[in-house]
């Protein structure tokens, strides 16, 4: 079993008050996470599970007030509820609860969709959860060298790092592993979830999006390019990063007569995905995208890298009307922190004259062989 870096923060946050809330893509490991954490903390009493995929388990929870909750909680002091996004009445429920048992039991919710979890709670737990992300397997909890093995981090290019498709050893059996998981994540839970009318376009711009990784993508090149709205690309895109496929840098500008500031780049959060999704698991030798792959791969694992080690921090990417550009700009404590991802360590890449004009900036290249610090 993989070890979770996540489960010792969240281990750490229990029985304070506060509803933990583990969100992030399906088949991530969060239900196997939960599960680990609630057995731990089985010593402060019985545990009651609730899986909201199942009809039977929903009703049970769905519009029920206080004193039902409790006839139904009894006297565990765990409850963990999975898939907490497809009870309608998730932030109600867990707000009488919260209110309730306060710091006399946890309650740990998981959901693949931030469009129905963070959204009904939002408003009703203000200041009674806190929320987790966790991501595809990152190269931390791979691996402890400060260099990454060449054949490991090809793998990791090449098909990703959800925790089934790390453990699978043939290269067949990944490749499987991802077009079924591509299949029935943009199929079932995004397409069929949001009950959208046309299954191509939006495969197709997904398929766009994929090929545009580490470039500026325009929504309006994108709406010409498939012929359908302006507006409707915007709500696909959004649906997308909602239930967490891709998600967006936008540009950081303080001079905006020099700087471009209504870009954005879009990256997807598993690059296996990606790559499946333009059906493309070609070694790296014979590929002519490694660059952006190298890049999409390095900025998803920094943000990993900031969720588990509790750093917080802006991000951005940079870019002048000229074509300056830096691939990663985070702002944190006062200061801007910029980074350039170069797959080869002979790629040379000089420091921004116009970057170094930013007070306090600094400015990093990240090749393979310098990981440690960064992302591990």
């Amino acid at each position: 079993m993989i070890k979770r870096i996540l489960k010792d923060n969240i281990i750490q946050q229990s029985f304070r008050g506060q509803i933990l809330l583990i969100q992030g893509p399906r088949q991530t490991g969060k239900t196997t996470l939960a599960l680990d954490i609630a057995k731990l903390l089985k010593s402060k009493g019985d545990i009651r599970i609730f899986n909201c995929d199942d009809p039977d388990h929903r009703a049970i929870l769905e519009n029920k007030g206080l004193e039902t909750l409790k006839s139904i909680i009894g006297k565990a002091k765990v409850i963990f509820i999975d898939e907490g996004q497809k009870l309608s009445s998730i932030g109600q429920t867990l707000k009488l609860l919260a209110d309730y048992y306060k710091k006399h039991v946890q309650i740990i919710v998981t959901g693949s969709s931030a469009i129905n979890l963070l959204d009904k709670t939002q408003e009703s737990l203000t200041g009674r959860k806190k929320v987790y992300t966790l991501y595809p397997v990152s190269v931390e909890e791979v691996s402890k060298d400060a260099i990454i093995q060449g054949n490991k981090l090809e793998s990791l290019l090449v098909y990703g790092s959800y925790p089934h498709v790390i453990t699978t050893r043939e290269k067949q059996d990944k490749v499987d592993a991802l077009k079924e998981l591509k299949t029935s994540y943009l199929y079932r839970d995004v397409f069929d979830f949001q009950g959208m009318k046309n299954a191509d376009v939006f495969m197709n711009l997904v398929k766009a999006l994929a090929y545009q990784i580490g470039n500026e993508v325009s929504y309006r090149e994108l709406s010409n390019l498939l012929k359908i709205g302006y507006a409707t690309v915007e709500r696909y895109v959004h649906i997308l990063e909602q239930t967490f496929i891709i998600f967006h840098l936008p540009v950081f500008t303080r001079n905006k007569r020099r700087e471009l500031s209504k870009l954005r780049k879009i990256y997807f959060y598993d690059v296996g995905i990606r790559n499946a999704v333009i059906n493309n698991f070609n070694p790296l030798d014979k590929r002519d995208d490694i660059g952006a792959l190298w890049e999409n791969f390095m900025v998803v694992e920094r943000m990993k890298y900031r969720e588990y080690h509790r750093i917080e921090a802006n991000q951005y990417f940079w870019r002048t009307y000229d074509g300056s550009e830096v691939d990663l700009v985070e702002e944190r404590e006062g200061k801007l922190f910029g980074y350039e991802f170069k797959w080869k360590p002979r790629e040379y890449a000089r420091i921004l004259t116009k970057w170094k004009e930013y007070k306090g900036s600094s400015y990093q290249i990240i090749t393979p062989d310098k990981l440690k610090g960064f992302i591990q």
